[in-house]
């Protein structure tokens, strides 16, 4: 299936949440991430559920601490 992550198309097997965070991060609950699919922010909850879609558009934010 093909989606885009971050603004950019990836093929990917994915069907989870976790299981496209384990592609792209290397792990499947990392701390300090977010993640929206189609807009809606995604609850970590139900991160291993089915919820991606060919055609999903998916944004990953990752929390960076600085100053």
């Amino acid at each position: 299936m093909t989606i885009t992550c971050n603004g950019e198309p990836l093929r990917t097997e994915a069907r989870t949440v976790a299981d496209l965070l384990g592609e792209r991060l290397g792990s499947a609950h990392p701390d300090g991430v977010a993640v929206a699919i189609d807009g809606e922010v995604v609850p970590r909850s139900v991160w291993s559920a089915p919820l991606l879609a060919d055609g999903a558009v998916v944004d990953i934010v990752t929390a960076v601490q600085g100053g």
